[in-house]
């Protein structure tokens, strides 16, 4: 698994009591949550992805995670982001969790998104500003 050095950006998270299963763990579905809710947190903070009304969006066309370690409720997260793959209309990103201050990842994932017109839903070449911004992530 890729260490933390590894990433260029990371976005801070918090378990939730409701992440527990009945095993006492977060359930391994809510790590695409945290991987998904990381991503589009470090867009609308780079003033990319307006939710509402902005264009174009991205759809997830695919997803996986790898799993180390169990995290809990409560913890404080880590969501380590890079971007792996940077096409004309698609973004790929490498994506791990870490509990807060820890250098080894409890998963890795990774994540693609294709940009679609809002009201088309068809691909759209990302906007230069876009490119600019999530090539630093590269």
């Amino acid at each position: 698994m890729r260490p933390r050095a590894a990433y260029r950006a990371f976005v801070p998270l918090t378990t939730r009591w409701h992440d527990n299963d009945v095993y006492g763990h977060v359930n391994n579905v809510v790590y695409y949550s945290y991987f998904d809710t990381a991503v589009n947190t470090w867009l609308i903070e780079a003033g990319l992805l307006d939710i509402e009304t902005g264009d174009p969006i991205g759809v997830v066309v695919e997803t996986g995670c790898r799993y180390a370690a169990s995290v809990h409720f409560p913890q404080k997260l880590e969501v380590g982001m890079t971007v792996a793959k940077l096409g004309t209309s698609s973004v790929s990103y490498h994506l791990g969790l870490f509990v807060e201050g820890s250098e080894e990842p409890a998963a890795e994932g990774h994540f693609t998104h294709v940009y679609v017109g809002r009201e088309s839903r068809r691909p759209v070449a990302l906007p230069d500003n876009w490119r600019e911004k999530l090539a630093k992530l590269a």
